[in-house]
């Protein structure tokens, strides 16, 4: 009885929690948007098998309680221990604080967050080290605190998870976790569109009543700290009901089985939701955003690749020269945006090298990032199709074996590699490209010699690109063509280098100076590269990723997607393409110019094809947005869909090819046709990937 008593903060929380899963679940299903009747035996089982997913997911959701509680004691105030333990706090503060801790190599607000916390404890440990007298009171409002928490998270949850519901009719999916990435937009809507101000008064109100009343029942483990045989029973009964929650929930969310889709959607628990929603990173097309009959879509994809016939993408590429099997580089820089570079505009001078370079090479002048994010750029260049809803197809479970630019290579007789000056393993690389039929090279490759500065992620790129020289000198050997994809590290936050390379200090931290390292190791590369024999049979491809920063005035900012892209070899004209196309197009394009004959899946075209149809895709995690006739396109989730007018904002001294920006004003009569387009390209996309027929031949 004793025990029990001492597992009151557990029990106490875990029936409010109890309680407000229920009430939730009752006001859902009786909310408009649940368009449906549910039988005796189906809403038993909404509430039954949910207050059962709810305990397993509380049990996990109170570690957090049980590591702040089982730690509570006093011996650990005792000399010389507690000395002993405050020195060492203060240690780790001083460490961090001096600005040159692991921690600064994320950059961004992180080591302030840490910082902060560190702070916070070690001066919460000086308080109950050095006021004895004062111990008991400091800790109780440190408990008040923790119960506060883990009460307002609870009814926090509860009236977003109503909010998610009221929005989509669904617990918590991708938008969720989308929610969590673009938070700045997030935030300006909901303050918007709801009357937050009254929403969390009463909300702080009803936590501070509650947590009032738990602390009432659950003071006494405080009051009479447990001993250490009494922590340990709690542990040992805890942990045991932890392991067995990791496997319940899963086998419970099996249970989630009904025709009806709302009596699997009340039954769930949306905290375990939201973590598969994390976890597996997709958006369901045909749930979430406009459709036509399938039959239709593909008809209308059939006008844009005329050779496809039924529900699939396969098509005969054929050329009317002699292939021509040089080696391949294609290298994709980090975070780089067309407005860098001088031709767009810019007066900084921080990217000479490239500048140079792209007047001597075939140059795409209005080429567009199909996403915002390094995993959505290499998925455009790798895959070749439209950016679909949810994560990118690198980073989901159903991502292997996949028709790629690699497998067509690898049909021609290429070695194929991705080269990565960091570790692979970040946003699933690995996974990716190792299932696809790729050679890694990646930080794990580089012997201690090879590396001359690295930062959290991953060596320089002058040390990628030294490498880069040394396998493919070692692949010029084996008398096979290669195609190595290079993807760069150094121009991401935190933004450092080696010093003394470029006029910029690397340890300031500078984009500019990010862009212009990046721009001079580039240079340091083809100075290399032109030295080798290789050399002048190899045609090097350069796109960016996605652009610098993704912010706008407008959902799918224009500018923030306009990225540069060219190709370079020795013997090529020097010329401009002005065709609007996407990142997809890319590598296609490039197939044409080796005058590759092979059998094609790819949504991405020949964009120097006389039959090609300029259009561009761009997206977020869930807007679609496709540009074409001037005027944007986006579908987004609830089936919306919005239309913009696009009216060149025109920027002086800037030729016209490389004018970025433009004012998106909405339609006010739909182009229906230029919907459906979309549309069709976007379910299409989807579908394919759903059913399978992405695979490689």
């Amino acid at each position: 009885m004793v025990l029990f008593k001492k597992l009151s903060p557990f029990y106490n929380l875990g029936v409010f929690y109890f309680i407000v899963s229920f009430l939730l679940r009752i006001i859902l299903l009786l909310h408009p948007i649940t368009q449906s009747s549910f039988s005796f035996t189906e809403t038993l089982k909404i509430f039954c098998f949910g207050l059962i997913s709810d305990f397993f997911v509380f049990t996990i959701f109170g570690f957090f309680l049980w590591m702040y509680l089982i730690f509570i004691s006093d011996c650990k105030y005792n000399r010389p221990w507690g000395y002993i333990i405050l020195g060492s706090l203060i240690t780790l503060f001083l460490y961090v604080a001096s600005g040159k801790s692991i921690l600064d190599e994320y950059g961004g607000a992180f080591p302030e967050i840490v910082l902060i916390f560190i702070g916070i404890k070690t001066l919460l440990f000086a308080l109950l080290l050095f006021f004895p007298k004062k111990r008991k009171q400091i800790r109780f409002w440190l408990f008040t605190f923790v119960v506060f928490l883990y009460v307002l998270l609870i009814l926090q949850n509860a009236v977003s998870e109503y909010f998610f519901w009221n929005e989509f009719g669904v617990k918590y999916n991708f938008i969720a976790v989308n929610y969590l990435i673009y938070t700045n937009e997030v935030i300006g809507n909901i303050m918007q569109s709801y009357p937050v101000v009254p929403i969390f008064s009463a909300l702080f109100l009803v936590t501070g009543i509650v947590t009032y009343f738990i602390l009432k029942q659950s003071r006494n483990y405080i009051d009479a700290v447990p001993t250490l045989k009494e922590k340990f029973k709690i542990s040992v009964l805890y942990i045991g009901l932890f392991i067995i929650s990791l496997v319940a929930i899963p086998i419970a969310a099996k249970t989630e089985n009904s025709k009806n889709v709302f009596v699997n959607e009340l039954q769930s628990n949306g905290l375990y939701r939201f973590y598969l929603a994390f976890k597996n990173n997709k958006l369901d097309y045909f749930k979430f955003y406009k459709t036509i009959p399938n039959e239709k879509a593909f008809a209308l994809l059939k006008q844009q690749l005329s050779t496809i016939s039924g529900e699939n993408t396969v098509r005969k590429i054929e050329s009317d020269s002699v292939e021509n099997h040089k080696n391949v580089v294609l290298i994709t820089i980090e975070s780089y945006s067309a407005d860098f570079m001088k031709a767009y505009g810019n007066k900084e001078n921080i990217t000479p090298f490239l500048d140079s370079l792209s007047q001597k090479s075939l140059q795409f002048t209005n080429l567009y990032a199909t996403g915002n994010r390094t995993v959505r750029g290499l998925e455009a260049v790798t895959l070749c199709l439209p950016p679909t809803a949810g994560e990118s197809i690198i980073k989901r479970k159903d991502n292997k074996n996949k028709f790629s630019t690699g497998f067509i290579f690898k049909q021609k007789g290429y070695n194929v590699k991705f080269m990565y000056g960091g570790d692979a393993f970040f946003d699933n690389m690995q996974d990716f490209y190792s299932g696809n039929g790729y050679e890694i090279v990646d930080k794990s490759s580089f012997t201690a010699e090879e590396i001359t500065f690295s930062n959290v992620w991953g060596v320089c790129d002058e040390d990628m690109y030294n490498k880069a020289i040394k396998v493919m000198n070692q692949e010029a050997l084996q008398n096979k063509p290669f195609f190595n994809h290079i993807m760069t590290v150094s121009n991401h936050r935190p933004f450092t280098y080696p010093n003394n390379k470029i006029d910029i200090p690397g340890d300031i931290k500078s984009r500019d100076g990010g862009v212009k390292y990046t721009d001079y190791s580039l240079r340091k590369f083809f100075g290399m590269a032109s030295k080798q024999p290789w050399f002048q049979n190899t045609v090097f491809v350069i796109v960016a990723d996605h652009c610098a920063s993704s912010a706008g005035k407008t959902e799918l900012p224009l500018d923030k997607y306009r990225i540069p892209a060219f190709v370079y070899s020795p013997k090529i004209k020097p010329e401009k393409c002005t065709k609007l196309m996407s990142q997809i197009d890319l590598m296609p394009t490039v197939l044409g110019m080796l005058h590759f004959d092979y059998q094609s899946k790819f949504f991405g075209q020949d964009v120097l094809q006389s039959d090609y149809k300029p259009r561009a895709f761009i997206a977020t995690y869930q807007d679609l947005g496709l540009i074409k006739d001037n005027v944007l396109t986006i579908l987004s989730p609830k089936r919306e869909v919005k239309q913009f007018q696009l009216k060149l904002n025109h920027k002086k001294s800037v030729a016209p090819e490389f004018q970025l920006y433009y004012d998106e004003i909405l339609l006010k009569k739909p182009r229906t046709d230029l919907i459906n387009e979309t549309v069709s390209f976007y379910q299409t996309a989807s579908s394919v990937l759903k059913q399978k027929k992405y695979q490689k031949l």
